[in-house]
C-alpha cells in the first residue's frame, strides 16, 4: 500500500432498535445487568441479556463487532462471559424450561 493511501475502518454502531430494546431491558430488570455476546457464524451474533433480577432476554445482531458496540453503548449493562457468577445469577422458571424443552 502506498504511503499516501489511507485505510478507513468503519466503527460499528449499535442499531437504534437494539439500543431501545436493551435499554428497556436494563430499565425493567435493574442496573448491573449483564450481556454475553455469542457468535452465530454467518447468521450474526446473539446478545444474551441477564438482568440483575435474574431475568433473561436476547437480541440477534448482524455481527460480533455490532453486538459488542451495543453492549458498550448501554449504560448499566456490563459485558460478561458464561462464567459461574453469570450462570448463577439466572433465574429460569418452569414456564421457560417447558418452552425450551418443546412442551
Amino acid at each position: 500500500m502506498a504511503d499516501d493511501e489511507q485505510t478507513t475502518t468503519k466503527t460499528p454502531t449499535a442499531p437504534p432498535k437494539a439500543v431501545k430494546s436493551a435499554t428497556a431491558f436494563v430499565a425493567k430488570h435493574g442496573k448491573g445487568s449483564r450481556a454475553v455476546v455469542e457468535p452465530l457464524g454467518r447468521a450474526g451474533a446473539r446478545v444474551v441479556l441477564v438482568g440483575a433480577d435474574g431475568a433473561m432476554g436476547d437480541l440477534v445482531l448482524p455481527d460480533v463487532p455490532t453486538a459488542e458496540a451495543l453492549v458498550e453503548h448501554i449504560t448499566d449493562l456490563d459485558a460478561a462471559e458464561w462464567d459461574r457468577e453469570t450462570t448463577a445469577s439466572l433465574k429460569i422458571g418452569p414456564t421457560h424450561r417447558h418452552k425450551m424443552a418443546g412442551r
